[in-house]
């Protein structure tokens, strides 16, 4: 651990010295060393155009990443970066006042921003996150009726294995600041749809770039280490998974990162 924690050490400060090279040298003897990538050096890689982009951030590097900040994580997310997605979806909901679910998932729950803004609106919400601390933090807020600690695709794929009365679908499924630590999101999508009744609703928010910036791909690493996805590539998965009526696609600022604001989407669907 020792060696490991030295060499991401210096390869950050080499990062930020501008030495690309001498970085990504020491990032890669990171994943050497740690194969799990807990310090998430193949993200970092990918964000400086040194290495293949991976299909998601490492889960070992987000579930500790949000163990890390668990306890301050609403005063630095909604203070210091200015989140408030889970607000704005919820303000996009309510707008209908004879707008109900009977069962709300709530896939990277966090401390439980979105149930304490949308769980009105529900008969009974689950919520799931990869960091055991951010569950417990949701937990203390009593908003969801159940809770599990598992990364969300795995979960979804793991839900739709119950069988008989054990298996019961989802009304709503949000996913608010889930999509920026995922790239390639085929499987997700997939597991939403397998796991949703007809005329449900799926919430999401994802960050972008401008056009140009994608290069042609569907999704990219951004300069934050976190992924940014082409709006066409989110309406291409929601029309492929039954998702045809998209009733918002709004432009948003999902966050600040270092003062300045960083563009995404905010989407609701509902299945057909």
């Amino acid at each position: 651990m020792k060696r490991l924690t030295s060499a991401y050490n210096e390869a950050l400060a080499a990062e930020k010295a501008g030495n690309r090279d001498e970085a990504a040298a020491l990032y890669r003897i990171c994943l050497e060393i740690d194969p799990a990538d807990t310090c998430g050096a193949s993200v970092r890689l990918a964000s400086m155009g040194l290495g293949d982009a991976p299909a998601k951030a490492p889960d070992a590097y987000v579930a500790t990443l949000f163990d890390q900040h668990a306890e301050v994580f609403d005063d630095i997310l909604t203070g210091d970066l200015g989140y408030a997605v889970p607000m704005h979806l919820a303000e996009i909901l309510h707008r209908d006042p004879d707008l109900h679910f009977a069962r709300m998932l709530d896939l990277g729950c966090g401390t439980g921003l979105s149930g304490m803004t949308l769980g009105d609106l529900c008969d009974h919400a689950t919520g799931v996150d990869i960091s055991e601390k951010m569950v417990d933090m949701a937990d203390e807020r009593a908003v969801y009726d159940a809770l599990f600690v598992n990364e969300v695709v795995h979960f979804l794929e793991e839900w739709e294995k119950a069988e008989g009365d054990d298996y019961v679908p989802f009304d709503l499924i949000v996913a608010t600041d889930v999509l920026p630590y995922i790239g390639a999101l085929e499987p997700l999508f997939a597991g939403v749809a397998a796991n949703t009744n007809p005329g449900a609703c799926f919430a999401f928010s994802a960050e972008t770039l401008a056009d140009e910036d994608f290069g042609g791909k569907s999704w990219r690493v951004t300069p934050n280490q976190r992924f940014a996805h082409a709006a066409d590539y989110l309406k291409l998965l929601l029309g492929e998974h039954g998702f045809g009526r998209v009733t918002s696609f709004d432009p948003i600022t999902v966050r600040s990162e270092q003062g300045a604001p960083i563009p995404g989407w905010l989407v609701v669907a509902w299945k057909d």
